[in-house]
């Protein structure tokens, strides 16, 4: 059975950056570490104009380093035969964070598109990849989705949250959003935040569950109170790296404030900011919205409230951390075997639904 790895990853290398004009240099970012502290790990970033970004440490001659940077596309495509997965679809890791300079995140959202249309280009179709936006120029974005999708791009990155001042719900984002309809482009709401004040390192832990995890639950509910997705009918949108447990919940709260709008109109509309939505059990197909899970949750449940033609799964590839499911499809098969899963709703979340949702 054909697989489709819904959720992976690169770890930018200088290599991500070696695509900036001359009059763009200003705008590499320089490598920096944190020295480590109590026995840990030292930690890794990018500076970019004062801004830390996200950076991974590893070391030369490190495999996984090799692969995660794209050194050597052939070795990423070795291991993706070992994890029984025919195609990969990649996210970024360094744009998990959005760029706080305007011009500084044109240059490099335009520099990592090149770099990704170049590796994957290599891979003979296995691996795709998600398009970076400039989200702070409407025209910049719009750009870079038309060079992506000619080179090989399945989706547009997005956050949940706040991003270039504006909500994922807002108007600001509807052309974005009616290109990528255009181009048959799904958005993607990739774990990750467009907060670009400074943070310290040791200090985001303490953000990381609010700015980076819950903001796709507002992003979801918003989209469907505020019907955005009706007003681009063919647009796919997806909600990656969360789980999928956290939907019955949103589902539940959008449906009780339905509920009190009867009784106490002002109140709930104060709160939502509209009660004129519906949340049918078929909500997400209605909106074309899809979630990647993981593993092991409590799948059966979930089917409950999203149905089995909206769900999909990744490894998270060449990630080291709690999301991280190197052998999702051994894993899946293992509860096919103890009769926890259907074979015929494993082959949906490995290949008819990311199929569909990328439009591979």
């Amino acid at each position: 059975m054909p697989v489709i790895d819904a959720d992976t990853h690169v770890t930018e290398g200088d290599d991500a950056f070696a695509y900036l004009r001359d009059s763009e240099l200003q705008f590499a970012p320089i490598k920096g570490e944190v020295p480590a502290r109590n026995g840990g790990s030292p930690r890794g970033y990018w500076l970019v104009g004062g801004q830390q970004m996200s950076r991974r440490i590893q070391r030369d001659g490190d495999v996984w380093k090799t692969m995660g940077e794209l050194l050597d596309v052939d070795a990423r495509l070795r291991a993706m035969d070992d994890m029984g997965v025919d195609t990969q679809v990649i996210y970024p890791t360094f744009f998990n964070k959005a760029v706080g300079s305007s011009m500084g995140e044109a240059a490099l959202a335009r520099s990592y598109n090149r770099w990704m249309a170049d590796r994957c280009g290599k891979s003979g179709g296995r691996l795709r990849w998600v398009a970076v936006p400039a989200l702070q120029s409407i025209q910049s974005t719009i750009e870079e989705m038309r060079f992506a999708k000619e080179h090989g791009a399945v989706g547009v990155l997005k956050k949940g949250d706040e991003e270039a001042g504006y909500w994922p719900a807002e108007p600001y984002f509807f052309p974005v959003y009616e290109e990528a309809e255009r181009l048959d482009l799904p958005m993607c709401f990739h774990v990750g935040s467009g907060y670009t004040g400074m943070m310290p390192l040791e200090r985001l832990a303490h953000m990381t569950q609010h700015k980076f995890h819950l903001s796709h639950v507002s992003a979801f509910c918003s989209l469907i109170t505020f019907q955005i997705p009706d007003k681009f009918p063919n647009l796919r949108w997806g909600f990656i790296e969360v789980t999928a447990s956290w939907v019955p919940y949103a589902l539940y709260y959008m449906r009780r404030i339905l509920t009190k709008s009867v009784t106490t109109p002002g109140v709930a509309s104060s709160v939502a900011g509209s009660t004129t939505y519906q949340v049918p059990r078929d909500v997400l197909s209605r909106n074309r919205m899809y979630v990647s899970c993981f593993v092991d949750e409590d799948l059966p449940r979930i089917i409950e409230q999203t149905g089995e033609d909206n769900l999909l799964m990744g490894s998270d590839f060449v990630h080291h951390d709690h999301a991280t499911e190197l052998d999702f499809v051994g894993a899946l098969q293992q509860r096919v075997d103890r009769g926890e899963l259907s074979a015929t709703f494993v082959r949906k979340l490995t290949y008819d639904n990311p199929r569909t949702f990328y439009g591979l």
